[in-house]
């Protein structure tokens, strides 16, 4: 558990978190309520849109492809903050 923060329930790196891009529609609310800056708005790179369902790609363009990613996925602590945090819940937290 980290001391520092007592919603933590891990070490960092012990947990990445793991943006659904079919989901996220870049609210940045997990940006705003992570304690160790995990995540990052990002413009989602062409070369991973073609993946997209057409729902993921619908939502991309209206929200002009701006997404969060775990830029610092190696600092979460698993305090879960941020999987409460996400409207659209496309955010999930997977043992490294």
């Amino acid at each position: 558990m980290d001391e520092s923060n007592p919603e933590c329930k891990q070490a960092a790196g012990v947990f990445t978190p793991v943006v659904d891009r079919n989901r996220c529609e870049g609210k940045q609310e997990c940006v705003k309520v992570c304690p160790y800056q995990v995540f990052s708005m990002v413009t989602v790179p062409r070369e991973e849109r073609s993946g997209l369902t057409l729902r993921g790609k619908i939502k991309g363009y209206v929200h002009k492809w701006q997404q969060a990613y775990a830029v610092n996925g190696a600092a979460c602590h698993a305090c879960g903050l941020c999987i409460s945090a996400c409207p659209e819940k496309a955010i999930t937290l997977l043992r490294v």
